[in-house]
């Protein structure tokens, strides 16, 4: 019995994501949709105020809802453009996946699904075969671009990458890439992957300098 409540109750907080029902929104973040290229920085003759240029602009792309509400400061992700706590209310759980009978691909499956019927509010369940948050050391959540810029640097706080993987992983991975294809009804982040890429490997190039702030 226990287990069948537990079921019919997670259909239910499926059918309200579907739905489009979620918690009352803060105030939406600021996003533009175009990056600039990695040549329109060359005019920056001081390297190390190039390479901090050069991350302000990575940072369009990184302190977008898209990528932060995967990278939250609690157990709980966040979503949508408000960014507000996920609805059901789920939590981290093992390797970011969820907890038993409340994981991630429970609802999320390896790709975008359209939701029909619901033209006004949820267009698509957004999915990808590796959906899962990023560990709580990654958390960007409440941080300045500074600082998610040096947890980038620090082997402790980026999955143990050298520089030249950290370039690879946001070039070319693919659950990095869904934040350009996110679905119907969403906004994407902004330019590229390859735009972005190109950027990320520009800056650890001219000496991977941190914003101040």
């Amino acid at each position: 019995m226990k287990t069948q409540l537990l079921f019919a109750g997670l259909a239910a907080n499926c059918l309200l994501v579907a739905a489009g029902i979620t918690l009352a929104p803060p105030l939406r973040a600021q996003t533009t949709t175009t990056l600039r290229t990695v040549e329109s920085f060359q005019s920056i003759s001081d390297e190390r105020a190039r390479s901090v240029a050069l991350f302000e602009e990575a940072g369009k792309v990184i302190q977008h809802p898209r990528c932060v509400n995967c990278h939250p400061a609690t157990e709980r992700p966040l979503q949508g453009m408000s960014m507000h706590p996920h609805q059901p209310p789920v939590v981290r759980g093992d390797g970011g996946m969820g907890v038993a009978g409340m994981q991630c691909n429970t609802c999320h499956s390896d790709k975008n699904t359209p939701v029909i019927g619901q033209a006004d509010t949820l267009k698509s369940i957004p999915g990808n075969p590796a959906w899962h948050l990023a560990p709580i050391e990654m958390a960007w959540e409440g941080k300045t671009l500074g600082q998610i810029c040096e947890q980038l640097k620090d082997p402790k706080r980026n999955g143990e990458k050298t520089m030249a993987q950290m370039v690879e992983h946001m070039a070319h991975d693919d659950l990095v890439g869904w934040g350009w294809q996110p679905g119907d009804g969403r906004e994407p982040v902004p330019g590229t992957q390859e735009a972005f890429g190109k950027i990320i490997k520009a800056w650890v190039e001219t000496g991977a300098a941190c914003p101040s702030s």
